[in-house]
C-alpha cells in the first residue's frame, strides 16, 4: 500500500553554509549599493543560526521505521487488504522499515528556525504492498521532505506505474521528539505521525473500488535513524 523511499535524520557535524539574500537599493551610487548589500548580508547571517546538527550525505543509512497504528491495520483487515513489503523493506513486530539510501538533513534547535528540520531523505528500492485478490498496489521509492512535511513516492498497480512522485503521506511533526543520539554512531528523530494523503486515498479507493480510505488516516509513527559515521 505504501512505500517509503527517503528518510530523515541529523548529526552534529559542521555548520550549514548560509547564502544571504542580496539587498536592493534605490541609490544610483555603486558604493552606497555595495555598502547596503554588505550590511544586509551581515544582518541576515547574524539572524540565521547555524544548525545544531547536520548530515550532508545520508548514503550510509540507516532506516526509517513506521510503527503501524492499530486503526490502520484494522482498516486493512476490514477492506480485505493484505500488507506486504517490496524490495529491501522489512515488516516485523508491527513496524515496517525502509532503508535510507541517500539525501541530506539539517537540524536546528526547535523554535530557532522554521522548519527546524530541513533536507531530503530517500528510500530507493523499497516499499509497501497492499493486495486484494489479484490486485496488488505497491507504494515505493519514498522521499521525505521534512521542510514541507510531505512524503512522495511512486505507485505501481499490478506491475505498471499508476503515479510517479505523488504525495502519498502527510507528515505531522508536532509530536516530534528532540534529536537523540543512538548506538553505533547514529542519530534518531522519533515521533512524526504519518498520515494518508488525499492523493493516496483517492488512488487506493479507485483501485480497490471502495470509499473507505480517508485522507488523514493515521498510518503510524515514524522513527528515523541515520548514520553519523
Amino acid at each position: 500500500m505504501f512505500t517509503v523511499r527517503k528518510a530523515l535524520a541529523a548529526t552534529a557535524i559542521g555548520a550549514l553554509t548560509i547564502v544571504p539574500l542580496a539587498a536592493c537599493s534605490s541609490d544610483d551610487s555603486s558604493t552606497t549599493t555595495e555598502t547596503s548589500s554588505a550590511s544586509s548580508e551581515a544582518a541576515t547571517t547574524e539572524a540565521m543560526p547555524e544548525p545544531a546538527a547536520e548530515v550532508p550525505d545520508l548514503s550510509n543509512g540507516v532506516d526509517t521505521a513506521v510503527a503501524l497504528d492499530a486503526g490502520f491495520t484494522g482498516a486493512l483487515t476490514t477492506l480485505g487488504l493484505t500488507p506486504g513489503v517490496v524490495g529491501t523493506a522489512t515488516l516485523a513486530d508491527g513496524s515496517i522499515r525502509f532503508p535510507i539510501t541517500g539525501g541530506d538533513v539539517s537540524y536546528w534547535e526547535p523554535g530557532t528556525v522554521d522548519p527546524y528540520v530541513q533536507g531530503m531523505i530517500m528510500h530507493d528500492g523499497s516499499g509497501l504492498s497492499l493486495t486484494a485478490g489479484e490486485t496488488v498496489v505497491e507504494l515505493i521509492n519514498f522521499d521525505i521532505d521534512p521542510g514541507t512535511s510531505i512524503l512522495t513516492g511512486d505507485v505501481m498497480v499490478n506491475g505498471e506505474e499508476a503515479a510517479a512522485d505523488a504525495v502519498l503521506f502527510d507528515l505531522d511533526g508536532r509530536t516530534l521528539q528532540p534529536l537523540a543520539t543512538g548506538p553505533d554512531n547514529t542519530a534518531i528523530l522519533q515521533g512524526t505521525e504519518v498520515k494518508i494523503s488525499e492523493t493516496a486515498a483517492g488512488l487506493l479507493n479507485s483501485t480497490f473500488n471502495t470509499d473507505a480510505v480517508t485522507p488523514g488516516l493515521l498510518v503510524g509513527v515514524a522513527t528515523i535513524t541515520v548514520s553519523t559515521a
